[in-house]
């Protein structure tokens, strides 16, 4: 018997791998991609999402990819993975992405491959709309004009295309570089750790989702899960995932406050520390 069949589990409920089987739709992620859906489906142009590490913003990019219909929407997600990318870069697998074929090289001709696309994407009834994410990675003042140049194609409905950007914080100090882009911003939004319902809400639905329906940690314990991650998505998963494990290696069940002290101590988290 290993640590998930004892607490009668099918599979890590709390793994921090992206997996849409076990998307939790708390009102904030309801409320933000109400919003930001808004902003595609009227063609504004410009829609930002921040949080701090941890609060689900890849998870959301990617359920909102999902869920923009392919007979509605011709749609992508680009992740930026590094700091180093150019402009050329950028613009070339935007082009890729929304499907434009044999990519030039020179620039000029990129933007004029693209204004073709979405004038043609537009014709066929579907809204055009790129999603990127880590966005605060991009440390550029020409890939934010380049952004801004993008968001100049526009008709008569509004913009040719929407790009959905998000990342930590500080992104919006990297849009602060060119001020007529952050300017079009049309819809932002933060997130925010759970609260206290909210912590346990989560924890509940991920047990559920992996075939447990039973409460295998006590109330005390939760409780102090949800202070030591500030409700923060990732730390709630990093915490469980442990005390799951040292509960099973001392055999207790329901799980108690003190393991989830001894986990969160070799972790160097501390309850209600912001910077953990």
């Amino acid at each position: 018997m290993d640590h998930l069949d004892f607490y009668n589990l099918k599979e890590n409920p709390f793994s921090n791998v992206v997996d849409n089987r076990f998307y939790f739709n708390s009102t904030q992620f309801s409320d933000a991609l109400v919003r930001l859906k808004y902003a595609v489906d009227t063609m504004k142009g410009l829609a930002v999402l921040v949080g701090d590490v941890g609060t689900g913003k890849t998870t959301l990019a990617r359920r909102m990819l999902e869920e923009l219909d392919e007979d509605k929407y011709e749609a992508a997600l680009l992740i930026v993975l590094h700091t180093s990318v150019t402009t050329d870069w950028l613009m070339k697998k935007i082009a890729s992405q929304i499907g434009v074929e044999n990519v030039a090289d020179n620039k000029l001709e990129i933007l004029g491959q693209v204004m073709a696309r979405l004038r043609s994407i537009n014709k066929l009834g579907l809204k055009t709309v790129v999603l990127l994410d880590e966005v605060q990675m991009l440390k550029s003042k020409e890939i934010m004009e380049e952004f801004r140049g993008l968001l100049n194609m526009e008709i008569e409905q509004g913009n040719l295309l929407t790009l959905v950007l998000f990342g930590l914080p500080e992104l919006e100090d990297t849009l602060s570089t060119d001020a007529p882009l952050k300017q079009r911003i049309a819809v932002k939004y933060r997130l925010l750790g759970f609260d206290q319902s909210m912590t346990f809400e989560y924890i509940i639905h991920r047990l559920s989702v992996a075939g447990c329906n039973e409460k295998i940690f006590t109330e005390d314990a939760t409780r102090f899960i949800h202070l030591y991650s500030n409700g923060i998505p990732r730390i709630i998963n990093t915490l469980c995932e442990n005390a799951i494990f040292e509960g099973f290696l001392i055999k207790e069940k329901p799980i108690e406050k003190a393991i989830i002290d001894s986990v969160a101590l070799n972790l160097d988290l501390k309850p209600g520390d912001s910077a953990a």
